[in-house]
């Protein structure tokens, strides 16, 4: 359907918004029956019109339902601020966006003007609250306030606000960019990394199957799946900190992780015994990846002797388990 389609169904105010919207933006770049959305125009990351009304009555009684996105960088210390000033703010600190939402694209700009007025200190959040009363009456009388008309800032690029966070699990894997230089490039931290990445897969796989309804041996083969290599996974990054080694998300690892996300999404729709058989051919073949993958990749690789040490246990481990699916598997053909 086309987006006229779409929104001719849709509440008055949220169609006149979207056709307003479309007037100036032209095409939407996703449409649902929810929402259109446009990324990268005029001075905005993203725009989206929503069905949904959302009451507000700051400044006075009105429904949100036009959201305007920009990249910007809220400093920690600023957020409770922004939505003290306007609780329709979206801040999203990860990916370095600030959103207003209102229902009108001028009201939207007043209100990132602000957020940006506060952040800089040039005014508090009782100012800005104010401002925002006092901007809006002009608006109203056709004055033209430029804090509506157009951003009164230039926001930065969308590269240059994402925020990594730090972990709180200690000896988590982190990024190349982010990992100690003594880590980062090294055998070692790639090898911690991929066993971790190879224990989370089967967590995943496990905690998935153990939604399923299945029959009692296949049920406990992945509980014990899940616990073994969440214990191997947490022994692992233990190992990182005994041994001062960083595990390093590599491009390599990365692949690791994809390959396991590919091959879970295939089981996710099955259910009762197609899962069950699907399930256990998985982790056949998964578990026979990873013994030939730390037989002629890690160990070869490794150059640290409790690493070495932990793989040979890590490799006992997945054999022990490799051979359990295929005892499963060969009783269902039975």
């Amino acid at each position: 359907m086309s987006a006229e389609q779409i929104i001719a169904a849709w509440p008055e105010r949220p169609r006149l918004g979207a056709a307003q919207m479309m007037a100036k933006y032209g095409r939407p770049h996703e449409v649902t029956s929810e929402r259109l959305v446009w990324h990268n125009v005029g001075a905005f990351k993203r725009v989206a019109v929503l069905k949904l009304e959302t009451p507000h009555n700051f400044p006075l009684p009105h429904v949100d339902f036009l959201e305007h996105t920009i990249a910007y960088d809220v400093p920690q210390d600023k957020v409770g601020d922004l939505i003290a000033f306007d609780a329709s703010s979206t801040i999203n600190r990860t990916v370095g966006e600030l959103s207003a939402r209102c229902d009108l694209e001028g009201h939207n700009i007043l209100t990132l003007n602000l957020d940006h007025d506060i952040v800089t200190g040039k005014k508090t959040v009782a100012q800005a609250r104010q401002a925002f009363g006092d901007i809006v009456k002009q608006d109203v009388a056709g004055k033209h306030p430029p804090y509506v008309e157009a951003l009164q800032f230039q926001p930065p690029s969308a590269s240059a606000t994402p925020f990594a966070d730090k972990p709180v699990i200690a000896g988590s894997p982190l990024p190349p960019a982010e990992a100690p230089a003594a880590s980062r490039g090294t055998a070692n931290a790639e090898i911690l990394a991929t066993v971790i990445a190879v224990d989370m897969n089967e967590v995943l796989a496990a905690g998935q199957a153990k939604m399923k309804k299945l029959s009692a041996p296949v049920m406990d083969y992945a509980k014990m799946l899940h616990e073994h290599h969440g214990m191997n996974m947490d022994q692992t990054m233990k190992l990182g900190l005994q041994i001062g080694v960083t595990p390093v998300n590599t491009p390599k690892v990365e692949r690791v992780q994809k390959k396991g996300a590919a091959e879970l999404a295939a089981l996710v729709p099955l259910n009762g015994e197609p899962f069950e058989r699907a399930y256990i051919a998985a982790m056949i073949k998964g578990h026979e990846e990873a013994l030939n993958m730390i037989d002629n990749d890690l160990v070869k690789a490794a150059s640290n002797e409790p690493l070495k040490n932990h793989l040979a246990k890590t490799r006992a481990e997945i054999a022990a388990h490799l051979e359990k699916a295929k005892t499963l598997q060969g009783r269902m053909k039975g």
